[in-house]
């Protein structure tokens, strides 16, 4: 609970049904410039000569920007409201972008620039979600699509980007340059939508400090670390495994289109992923098992992984990548809800925050797939280890959703 002193309460909103379009499209545009970069990677590993290990660095460099824009930009927005916190997002993706764009040859300049493409989609996420849920509730809505519209806004941006980017650099003009251009473009844009979203969130000045909003509530604490926590991770180190690990596998395979098929790897997973998200409710996800069902689609996709590496087929990839990203997008929209069903008003952002860190430590996964690659362990054994992880997270959740 928060000791608050005083309160400022925004102005009146005016009822519409649309009024959430503004966040979403930032959130959109914010995540084609986070997942840009993705399809890239071989043209970075091949084009520009840097090692595997160098590029599933710089993948994972952007969580150096989410992870503290997340977890201080999420509370500081239960503060000060949404519209402060949000509005510099898309600036800080346009600029994220025009660095990757000039850095093509220094990996420095590319981590800086991922940064800044990190913090931006730290925003978007904790601040931009919250945004999304309050403008899904009444008076704008009736209050049960908040989470999904967050999720797809997301997973459209990253799919859409990726595909972009993919086919830009591998058939357009100045391939390391052209993509992100065409981002920071749409980025600005974003920016000149968003200043017309209605303000959800009035000032609030608390006696407590910012980070105490990070706290779980006590109530929700047991569910939290037993239902929410295990599946975080995976929600991430599904999609990168996906389109971050079978590309490189699979070089020599399509070495005519090698960035077009990491491209379409990473569509092939966000598209199944916004699929799932946009069924969720038929499938479970707004229940209190959406992530046991969760669980099950990644135990699947860490067995389809394990399949495609051993074989190295097109098909095989492809077929994972479904798995994979069905599995990605019901832990996407399963925990999301989970959150926004545990958490209050004071601290919904702080929760959300809290959520996507976890969330993104997935995306450490690539890296240290390939330094285990490099000590001699093959990828097929790594992927079924990751199996019999996914088979320990499903029983501690299934435990902890009888327990709670």
């Amino acid at each position: 609970m928060h000791t608050v002193s005083t309160i400022t309460r925004p102005a009146e909103p005016v009822v519409g049904t649309r009024r959430w379009l503004a966040v979403a499209a930032a959130t959109f545009a914010i995540a084609w410039g986070g997942n840009e970069f993705t399809p890239l990677l071989v043209m970075y590993r091949a084009g520009e000569g840097f090692s595997g290990l160098t590029v599933d660095l710089l993948l994972f460099a952007y969580v150096l920007g989410i992870v503290p824009a997340l977890l201080v930009g999420g509370p500081l927005s239960d503060r000060f409201g949404r519209r402060p916190l949000m509005i510099p997002a898309p600036l800080l993706a346009a600029a994220g972008s025009l660095i990757l764009a000039v850095g093509a040859d220094s990996a420095a300049v590319l981590a800086v620039g991922r940064v800044f493409s990190g913090l931006a989609l730290g925003l978007a996420m904790a601040v931009g979600g919250s945004w999304l849920k309050e403008l899904s509730a009444p008076p704008y809505g009736d209050g049960t699509s908040g989470a999904r519209r967050a999720a797809m806004s997301l997973t459209a941006g990253f799919g859409l980007g990726a595909a972009a980017a993919g086919v830009l650099a591998q058939w357009g003009p100045a391939p390391t340059m052209l993509s992100y251009a065409c981002n920071a473009a749409l980025a600005l844009a974003a920016a000149a939508v968003l200043t017309v979203a209605p303000e959800t969130r009035g000032r609030h000045d608390s006696a407590n400090s910012w980070w105490a909003d990070l706290a779980i509530p006590a109530t929700a604490r047991r569910r939290f670390l037993f239902v929410v926590v295990p599946v975080a991770p995976w929600v991430f180190g599904a999609a990168g495994s996906a389109y971050a690990v079978l590309p490189a596998l699979l070089t020599e395979r399509v070495a005519h289109a090698p960035i077009a098929f990491s491209a379409l790897l990473c569509v092939v997973t966000l598209g199944v992923g916004f699929g799932v998200q946009q069924a969720g409710r038929s499938l479970g996800a707004d229940g209190r098992r959406g992530v046991v069902t969760a669980m099950v689609l990644l135990l699947a996709g860490m067995g389809c992984a394990a399949w495609a590496a051993a074989v190295l087929t097109v098909t095989a990839a492809l077929i994972a990548a479904a798995v994979l990203g069905a599995g990605y997008g019901m832990a996407l929209l399963a925990g999301l809800t989970e959150i926004q069903r545990l958490a209050g008003p004071d601290d919904l952002a702080g929760l959300t925050a809290v959520f996507y860190s976890l969330s993104y430590l997935g995306f450490g996964v690539p890296a240290a797939l390939s330094l285990l690659a490099g000590a001699g362990v093959a990828y097929p054994a790594m992927f079924a280890v990751g199996a019999l992880l996914a088979v320990v997270c499903l029983v501690i959740v299934m435990v902890g959703i009888r327990r709670s």
